[in-house]
């Protein structure tokens, strides 16, 4: 049996950061992806994702300072520009009912403790700044210069890349069947359809099939499942929605999350809802996007968007979110099984994926990492052990 210093489950874009920073800091790596790689049953492909530091806890604000420099790693280590820095707006209410339990003083204040600069817009300020769009009286915005886009299935083949450049051996189409400790500290022996390996430690970056993993383990992490959905908008002047001219948003509204991006390699504009209660399991997912849901997109937009600008839905792509409770990220070892690691993102990741996969890595190596973790622990609920 091989043996290999880190085994990563799940190559996604958290299972493929860590397989590429733990191959920098120069461990045997041995990853697995179930599928082929670029595949669409997660939550890693696709075109745009948000990278900002505009959050409204300042632990998320913290660690999206740090992405930026691993990001800038990963670009050099590829040779690849990924990141498109737009500038970014968070709109939400200033005169009505709070439904959503998020203040804009929540994202003011974290982003103070951290040192990161911003601007906060009156909606009048906004609207004058970027006349495409069409927030009411009752709202401002906090506004981030560093806000932009990341090429979500050019990140993942980028890391994968430099990942094999450094001597990872990357899998496809290599389910993991078992991940099974050989005793205290002692590794853990990972079970899979093309044969058995062995590694001294195992990051678990398994998202919606985690699970599947732990509860032979005796743990279970408490995970809801939903199939998410985005929608690409052909506007009638799309130069004004390109870079520069257009920002990356998002907006809470009646207590819904709704966000999108300007023009990103094509003529169209990305919008979507967060967290859409569209509840699945991996197994009974549909593809098809909800008709419903579009229709509620939609009517967000005609309001969002000046009536100055026309556009039209030209397509929808479906995407799976595997959420904790109170959407927080999990990077720690398991209490019982400290060989074995665990990285969630809670559908909301992906901005974080280069300090991600250098903290697991860290972890799995050197048993500490140099980034504040101290929030992001293994949320637990116990079953019974099949051992």
């Amino acid at each position: 049996m091989e043996k290999f210093d880190v085994a990563i489950v799940g190559l996604g874009v958290f299972g493929s950061a860590a397989a590429w920073q733990a191959a920098r800091k120069g461990a045997k790596v041995v990853a697995f992806e179930q599928y082929e790689f670029g595949h669409v049953r997660g939550a890693s492909h696709d075109t745009s994702r948000i990278v900002r530091t505009a959050y409204d806890a300042p632990e998320y604000v913290s660690l999206a300072k740090a992405a930026y420099k691993d990001w800038a790693e990963l670009e050099k280590d590829a040779g690849v520009k990924l990141l498109t820095v737009t500038g970014g707006i968070v709109v939400l209410p200033t005169d009505r009912a709070w439904t959503s339990g998020v203040k804009l003083t929540d994202y003011t204040a974290s982003l103070d403790v951290n040192n990161v600069p911003y601007e906060l817009l009156s909606a009048k300020e906004a609207r004058k700044r970027w006349p495409q769009i069409d927030i009411d009286d009752g709202t401002a915005a906090v506004y981030t210069a560093d806000t932009g886009m990341a090429h979500a299935a050019k990140t993942v083949m980028a890391m994968q890349f430099v990942a094999r450049a450094r001597g990872a051996v990357l899998k496809e189409n290599t389910p993991v069947t078992a991940v099974v400790p050989v005793s205290q500290n002692k590794g853990v022996i990972v079970k899979t359809n093309k044969g058995d390996f062995q590694a001294s430690k195992v990051i678990l970056a398994a998202d919606a099939w985690v699970n599947k993993l732990l509860a032979p383990l005796g743990a279970q992490i408490p995970l809801t499942v939903m199939q998410e959905q985005v929608t690409y908008f052909k506007p009638e002047n799309p130069s004004s929605f390109d870079p520069g001219q257009f920002p990356v948003w998002l907006q809470v509204i009646d207590g819904k999350t709704f966000y999108g991006f300007p023009t990103f390699g094509e003529p169209t504009i990305k919008a979507a809802r967060d967290l859409s209660d569209n509840f699945m399991t991996p197994e009974d997912r549909s593809y098809v996007p909800s008709p419903k849901l579009l229709d509620e997109l939609t009517n967000f937009m005609k309001g969002f968007i000046s009536k100055d600008h026309k556009f039209e839905a030209l397509r929808t792509v479906t995407c799976q979110y595997a959420v904790t409770p109170n959407r927080q990220f999990i990077l720690s070892a398991l209490s019982n099984h400290p060989d074995i690691l665990v990285a969630l993102g809670a559908g909301h990741g992906f901005k974080f994926a280069p300090v991600v996969g250098r903290v697991m890595a860290e972890l799995a190596i050197d048993g500490q990492t140099t980034e504040d973790l101290s929030k992001f622990g293994v949320q637990q609920s116990p079953v019974r052990s099949n051992l």
